[in-house]
């Protein structure tokens, strides 16, 4: 049997309007709870979570009966895609490429040779089936998404060259990185990063190649689709909790505030 068909690059390709959720709990219980809520795909966050090679394993393994699964790497590091790959992700977000020769250089790692450098170990990983799949090599490399993250001064002046390289298959802006590094680190959502992410965003669209963000206001959402956002991560798993148990846990301090100011009159 062939490599699997990877839906999501399909879907993109197709050019469908999607949304998506970060995950960055590391655990695959929670990753499970996410991918049955109806979400179009899930993000496993290696970048700023501490997910390692065994808890992006695990949460592969419970995501893939719902929804595509994207993991985005700490660094285009060949042997990190190697292994990631090996374990059954076929869509990869790699942070911070800043030309088109490190754009290259990360869609190399993610094929097999002639067209690449990644290691053929397939019959030992889950992405063959551990080798059920005797044919997976043949047509592994179509069926690889490499997203590339915009999020410089430097990958906004090489955009053009990123996204024509061959293998590229879509651009996701990084908003807060992006706006560090234009001196906005205190204000994020500063019009003109505001107007800067807008223009980002519909330079990817009209490269030919879906553009995608993640962003958190209802507001900045719905935007980011005007702009020409073609996926775009609407939550963070972690955020989401930790913002709803503040809530819960201050309306029953609240209340108990209250029924003790009463019981004290």
């Amino acid at each position: 049997m062939p490599a699997p068909k990877n839906t999501l690059k399909a879907a993109l390709n197709a050019g469908d309007r999607s949304i998506g959720l970060w995950l960055t709990l590391c655990d695959g219980y929670s990753a499970e709870v996410a991918a049955r809520a109806g979400f179009d795909w899930l993000v496993i966050d290696g970048e700023h979570a501490p997910n390692d090679l065994r808890s992006i394993l695990r949460q592969l393994q419970v995501i893939e009966p719902f929804c595509p699964a994207i993991v985005r790497l700490p660094v285009a590091a060949p042997w990190m895609i190697k292994q990631v790959l090996d374990a059954g992700a076929q869509s990869l977000i790699l942070p911070m490429i800043n030309s088109a020769e490190e754009a290259r250089a990360a869609v190399r790692a993610t094929r097999y040779p002639p067209q690449g450098i990644r290691g053929v170990g397939h019959a030992l990983g889950r992405a063959s089936g551990f080798g059920a799949e005797a044919d997976y090599a043949e047509n592994a490399n179509d069926e690889i998404c490499v997203i590339v993250q915009i999020e410089s001064r430097a990958a906004l002046d090489a955009l053009d060259e990123i996204l024509a390289v061959d293998g590229v298959d879509a651009g996701f802006v990084g908003p807060a990185d992006l706006a560090a590094d234009m001196g906005y680190v205190r204000d994020v959502n500063a019009p003109e990063m505001q107007a800067l992410v807008a223009q980002t965003l519909g330079r990817i669209r009209d490269s030919g190649k879906p553009a995608g963000i993640i962003d958190l206001p209802d507001q900045a959402i719905a935007a980011h689709f005007d702009s020409g956002a073609q996926f775009v991560a609407v939550g963070i798993d972690s955020t989401l909790l930790s913002a709803m148990l503040r809530r819960l846990s201050g309306k029953w301090k609240s209340h108990l505030g209250q029924v003790a100011a009463l019981t004290r009159s």
